[in-house]
């Protein structure tokens, strides 16, 4: 989503299992819009993947210590993010060189969904897939943008955000048609 005014974000999407058909245009289209909406500044990457329920069971035991698929999980580049500019010191060409070279993108970190167990979630209490893989799909961009949800009052704040993404870009889908 490129915005001449804004930020420059660049998702890259991908649907690695079959088992759930999933509109990665669609996500790829939302995880830029939470990116924007946290004003992230300067050029910013992420990757969003959708596996099925043995990849995301091994990434889980082999990078989380977990057991077993989960539903989402993400993985930050780094544990603040490393934001664009030239910092003092760091040496290179001054402002107004001639051939200036350009800001490297903020690597954000990646998203991976399992669809397979979204929809078991949604069927669950009621939900559509869709439904339960937009809030997936926010909830792993959130936490590569340094939310967390240990403590209590986290946990609150980030639902609010959640909830707040998605009827925002909802709205903004509404608008579009």
């Amino acid at each position: 989503m490129d915005d001449p005014d804004g930020p420059a974000i660049s998702v890259f999407g991908s649907s690695e299992q079959s088992s759930v058909e999933v509109d990665v245009i669609r996500w790829v289209h939302l995880a830029e819009f939470v990116v924007a909406q946290e004003r992230v500044p300067g050029l910013a990457e992420l990757s969003l993947i959708f596996v099925d329920r043995g990849a995301i069971a091994d990434l889980n035991e082999r990078f989380l210590g977990g057991s077993g698929p989960t539903d989402v999980l993400a993985f930050p580049m780094d544990d603040d993010l490393v934001l664009g500019g030239r910092q003092p010191d760091q040496g290179g060409r001054g402002p107004g060189a001639p051939t200036a070279a350009g800001e490297p993108p903020t690597l954000i970190g990646d998203v991976v969904v399992c669809p397979e167990i979204a929809a078991a979630q949604a069927a669950a209490h009621g939900a559509a897939t869709e439904e339960e893989i937009a809030l997936l799909v926010v909830h792993g961009v959130l936490h590569l943008l340094n939310y967390d949800h240990v403590e209590p009052e986290d946990e609150a704040a980030m639902q609010l955000r959640e909830r707040e993404l998605l009827a925002s870009f909802r709205e903004q889908e509404q608008r579009a048609l």
